[in-house]
């Protein structure tokens, strides 16, 4: 029989931090490098609080996932 090495379930989710974060790093460069005119709240909304709310959902789906189990 085959036997499949169990992957590591939160996987995706390391991607997905990688992913956003370097998204992030990439729009404070941007936002920096043209003097971005926005005002201080909604750069923080963009590069903090999207993010993060974004990672926590993604975060809480994979873990309520039952793992292709039963």
């Amino acid at each position: 029989m085959n036997k499949t090495a169990p992957r590591n379930r939160l996987m995706p989710w390391y991607v997905g931090i990688v992913i956003v974060l370097a998204a992030v790093f990439y729009i404070g460069y941007r936002m920096v490098a043209v003097e971005c005119p926005a005002p201080m709240g909604i750069e923080l909304g963009v590069l903090i609080l999207i993010p993060v709310v974004y990672l926590v959902l993604m975060y809480l789906t994979l873990v309520s996932q039952n793992g292709g189990r039963g």
